[in-house]
């Protein structure tokens, strides 16, 4: 937090984020968005509205606990809308709000850029596995 003056020219407490300062709430955000389970389920969710149990399938390797907590996490954040219809059985459904949207959108860059660069990966490791041998 710091103090600034606003319009009136009275101080007022506004609210800086900055992901570098360990104390700012900001970076638990972060640390949810860029994970490997919620970057896949930010990006899975582009692809539209899925029930659990079709988005755990999509996000393949995701424990059902793990999907449960990143997908309350992203809801909490405001990025993922959780919606239950009142059926029997209930009927649970997530998407992506307007914030999560924009965040998936660059999630998915990144991962075009990773797949689309793979092979540059792959000669990287090589050259380093070369030059550090194990033991």
């Amino acid at each position: 937090m710091s103090t600034i003056k606003g319009m009136s020219g009275e101080p007022t407490q506004e609210f800086i984020a900055d992901v570098f300062d360990r104390n700012c709430p900001s970076r638990h955000t972060m640390e949810v968005v860029a994970g490997k389970w919620g970057t896949l389920a930010l990006v899975a969710l582009r692809e539209g509205t899925f029930r659990f149990n079709a988005l755990r399938r999509k996000v393949d390797g995701v424990s059902e606990k793990m999907l449960a907590q990143t997908l309350q996490a992203l809801e909490r954040d405001g990025l993922v809308l959780r919606e239950a219809q009142k059926t029997i059985p209930p009927h649970v459904e997530y998407s992506l709000t307007s914030l999560g949207a924009r965040v998936a959108d660059r999630l998915f860059a990144l991962i075009e850029v990773l797949e689309d660069s793979f092979s540059d990966v792959q000669a990287a490791r090589a050259r380093y596995e070369e030059s550090h041998p194990l033991g």
